[in-house]
């Protein structure tokens, strides 16, 4: 049995590798989007290599032979993309999209969202080969990006957990009230994509006030560090000043005029 575990872990090391870089490229894609002070259809991106236990027992009730377990085993790698708003996903599809060929290749799409499973599933799942380079040369392996909304996931979560506790056989009055909370869950999906454009702009202002705050305190700190106390403490006092009732233009005024003091005083050269 330990060898049998040993030579398992040995198998998903390549799938852990692969979690860990889709996890890295998705998040890119969120942070450069976010540093052009642009809306990301990503809001955040998990990852899991599925356990050695969950393995065996899917093929097992697959009837997947074990040694073709590497081979037919879509979902033993898995990352999740969660969105805020329904049309989100798509967006995301269509940038899983652009990469087909280049450091992925897309081997077939289900769209769980317009073809509703009958207990109430809903997210779309694009099943990908990623090749990667490991320590033992390249190796190409099957795995399952599931894109869905906030209310998407939270559903699907609590259902999975309800599967794991009745073994896939959940009581009908159970499932009866699983059903109408994914309703309910759609509901919540259809209200926040009414007023997304206001969720949006609300975001991204508070998205832009948080870059030129951060902007505004580093500059403070160089005019410190060039000796300018008295100059770091009258913008100190704007600043603090303006966190209080500025407006986003004031604050973008202030950090113009401390730009501006900044290159009369030569920080960077040397003596």
């Amino acid at each position: 049995m330990e060898n049998q575990i040993r030579e398992w872990k040995k198998v998903l090391i390549p799938y852990e590798q692969a979690v860990e870089e889709l996890k890295v490229k998705f998040k890119s894609i969120r942070k450069e989007y976010r540093e052009m002070n642009d809306y990301s259809p990503i809001e955040f991106v998990t990852g899991r290599v599925k356990k050695i236990s969950s393995i065996i027992e899917k093929s097992k009730r697959r009837g997947i032979p074990e040694n073709r377990i590497v081979e037919l085993m879509e979902d033993i790698a898995g990352i999740r993309i969660m969105c805020q708003f329904r049309d989100d996903i798509y967006k995301v599809v269509e940038l899983i999209r652009a990469r087909n060929g280049k450091d992925l290749q897309i081997v077939y799409e289900k769209n769980y969202i317009k073809n509703t499973k009958e207990s109430g599933y809903k997210s779309y799942h694009i099943i990908i080969k990623y090749r990667l380079q490991t320590a033992l040369g390249e190796k190409e392996i099957l795995a399952e990006l599931q894109i869905r909304t906030l209310a998407m996931n939270f559903w699907a979560t609590i259902e999975h957990s309800l599967n794991y506790k009745y073994k896939k056989n959940i009581p009908e009055l159970v499932r009866n009230r699983l059903k109408k909370a994914a309703d309910a869950a759609s509901a919540l999906d259809d209200e926040m994509y009414e007023i997304r454009k206001e969720i949006i702009k609300a975001q991204l202002l508070f998205e832009r006030k948080s870059n030129i705050v951060t902007d505004i305190t580093n500059n403070i700190r160089l005019l410190i560090l060039a000796e300018r106390e008295d100059e770091a403490v009258q913008f100190q006092k704007r600043f603090d000043k303006l966190w209080e009732e500025g407006m986003m233009d004031d604050f973008e005024d202030l950090l113009v005029d401390i730009k501006n003091e900044l290159p009369r005083y030569k920080i960077f050269s040397s003596d």
